[in-house]
């Protein structure tokens, strides 16, 4: 369990600082977020929980989360920002996740596009963003973030195989990535990167900072998993965060769907 007085204490002088909301059990951060959003709770609000029962990800795929063996963390933020860069918000918490993952374990995040995170060949966290616009001006957006942390077990049929971050740091039983410290510095990168969202120049940088932490972004034989269904060679971000694919015809943007390694499985 998490020490709630400890996060806070932490937390001082950040956007989070006394809006964290634990639950030991519940459907789904993300949901909790939305529904409070939509009261009028107040930026930097946090949503997060031992468990979920009915965890998301992009495109209403399940996310299991079990029991106090990961990290489950939705955070509300009401930006002073256009939807046109709403895009790239799932970029920067990429970035966010995999600064914490780092300073916590020693370990280096490989970025998918738009929001998978993974250790070499295995996925151990994933992102989802919801937003709701209006008036050509964003009125709230959430972040989830869910992160493997000590499971050592996972359904065999994943579409990527899974790993949690004791696994991939080779930590034997008794030794185990501390969940607490995860969650404060997610919280702090978090809030640096999505501040920098509302600088031109911070938020030019992004896709570049994503094509440097991924060996996806260019020169990846793929396929794109959506509503655009694209086979080709990686060529980089745009500067909204849309992946470049060059396919048999061209080069086209791909602006929603997730990627696979094409022939990977």
């Amino acid at each position: 369990m998490f020490d709630l007085a400890g996060l806070n204490a932490e937390l001082a002088g950040t956007i989070c600082a006394g809006k964290l909301h634990f639950s030991p059990v519940t459907g789904s951060t993300n949901n909790d977020a939305m529904a409070a959003a939509r009261t009028g709770a107040p930026h930097g609000s946090v949503f997060f929980a031992d468990e979920q029962t009915a965890g998301r990800g992009r495109g209403d795929h399940a996310w299991h989360s079990a029991p106090g063996e990961g990290l489950y963390v939705s955070v509300l933020l009401r930006p002073d920002l256009a939807p046109a860069y709403l895009p790239l918000m799932p970029l920067a918490a990429g970035l966010a996740a995999a600064d914490a993952i780092h300073s916590i374990t020693g370990l280096d995040v490989d970025l998918r596009w738009p929001n998978d995170l993974l250790l070499g060949p295995h996925k151990t966290g994933g992102i989802l963003v919801e937003a709701q616009s209006e008036s050509n001006a964003v009125a709230f957006v959430v972040i989830g973030i869910g992160i493997n942390v000590h499971q050592r077990e996972f359904a065999p049929d994943l579409a990527t195989p899974a790993t949690s971050l004791d696994l991939a740091a080779g930590y034997v039983f008794g030794q185990k990535t501390d969940r607490q410290a995860l969650l404060v510095r997610l919280l702090k990168s978090l809030e640096r990167e999505t501040r920098g969202l509302l600088d031109p120049a911070a938020r030019a940088s992004i896709p570049a900072r994503v094509a440097a932490s991924s060996s996806w972004i260019r020169g990846k034989h793929v396929e794109v998993h959506g509503p655009q269904p694209f086979a080709g060679i990686t060529e980089g971000l745009d500067e909204h965060g849309f992946l470049l694919l060059r396919t048999a015809t061209g080069l086209v943007q791909v602006q929603t769907g997730g990627i696979r390694e094409k022939n990977s499985y």
